[in-house]
């Protein structure tokens, strides 16, 4: 049985790995131990998650917490050297594109492990966001690498990657997405709080990018777009550790209601929300404006128009093949298409490629077989 490190750090980290630990315990060939480096460790976007989603207690806690993004790379880095020093494994698993993500995978090349990377490919050609700057360095020292979408491939391709180092499998968050839809059935609670279970229409906003938070001006102004659609219709806006801070140090949080259980018109303050209870307000959203790539992704697999809140995106498959339009800073088109979805005339369309659930899988597949091949080529010939 091979060994292999799966590393979790954040929310996005979670929902991805969740799947995976349940395909590989069922097939048997992979043996996983879970590394939670502890970069998100505010409660609700922690264990809240590993709740809903089923998941295990992590074999290893880093409890590294949080920091500059330096700061936080550089933590991991040290500590999970260590470990693999001490532990070493056929192969480390990383996901997705924060800060462990490259930290962890950079540790394990160091000591000559093979890193096999989890999304590999995606790219907004944005070079302002930290999350572009880990993708780029995760895939360069990356041997294997599982792509959610075949633009990825493109992608990979594109930059010089050997196509043996590439294996398209598919979206695994969509597998918790359909894996939690099914476990939750109709459950309505959290919408039956907020007064809004008799189907009226609502807006789901979340918010968390530099981008968009960081610089009070910008932050303003999308407070005043939520503030014109809640005049109209219940804005409910789940409030990102980070963000709430923002809007505290700019004095915008009296601008919010309180959820009062009436689904009057208003933007309604939420702390952040774990999966099983965020999964049935997006389901039931009339339009959601975010500026997060797994909510974009989320949104296209459920068939509900998604805004996204910024200049571009890694995930342009939801653009062309989904639910999503991305309006960058041009308020006034958010608006309109907001107003659009809300009359029943949001965009439409399918599930890309791969999005059907079965995607961890076809992952534990490719990296069984492609651990079988490093192994067949270390034996010596004879």
């Amino acid at each position: 049985m091979y060994r292999v490190d799966l590393i979790v750090g954040a929310r996005p980290n979670f929902m991805k790995a969740a799947p995976i630990l349940r395909a590989a315990q069922a097939d048997g060939r992979i043996r996983i131990r879970l590394v939670h480096t502890g970069q998100h460790y505010d409660e609700q976007m922690n264990d809240a998650f590993f709740r809903d989603l089923g998941m295990p207690r992590p074999d290893i806690a880093l409890g590294i917490g949080g920091g500059t993004h330096g700061e936080q790379v550089g933590k991991v880095l040290i500590a999970y050297e260590k470990i693999l020093m001490e532990e070493p494994v056929d192969a480390v698993m990383v996901v997705g594109d924060v800060n462990s993500t490259i930290a962890t995978a950079m540790a394990a090349v160091k000591l000559q492990i093979p890193v096999i990377h989890v999304e590999a490919g995606l790219r907004s050609r944005d070079w302002d966001m930290p999350e572009e700057i880990n993708r780029l360095l995760t895939d360069s020292i990356s041997r294997l690498m599982l792509t959610p979408s075949r633009d990825a491939d493109e992608n990979l391709r594109n930059e010089g990657v050997a196509p043996e180092r590439i294996r398209f499998v598919g979206n695994v968050m969509i597998d918790t997405l359909f894996y939690q839809v099914e476990r939750i059935g109709k459950d309505d609670a959290v919408l039956r709080e907020l007064g809004l279970a008799d189907g009226k229409p609502f807006v789901l906003a979340t918010l968390h990018r530099p981008s968009n938070v960081d610089e009070p001006a910008r932050l303003a102004a999308l407070v005043d777009l939520l503030g014109t659609l809640a005049a109209r219709v219940p804005v409910l806006f789940p409030i990102h550790p980070r963000t709430r801070q923002r809007l505290e140090t700019a004095g915008m949080l009296p601008r919010l209601k309180e959820p009062d259980g009436s689904g009057a018109p208003a933007i309604y303050a939420l702390p952040p929300l774990g999966y099983n209870r965020f999964l049935p307000l997006m389901r039931a959203a009339a339009v959601v404006m975010t500026d997060s790539g797994g909510v974009q992704e989320e949104t296209t697999a459920l068939g509900v128009p998604c805004l996204t809140l910024r200049e571009n995106t890694e995930r342009p498959i939801t653009v062309a093949e989904g639910t999503n339009t991305v309006v960058g800073s041009d308020d006034a088109l958010a608006l309109k298409l907001a107003e659009e979805a809300l009359a029943g005339r949001g965009k439409r369309g399918r599930a890309p490629e791969g999005w059907d659930g079965h995607a961890a899988e076809r992952m534990i597949d490719a990296v069984a077989e492609f651990l079988g091949r490093l192994a067949a080529d270390k034996k010596p010939r004879g």
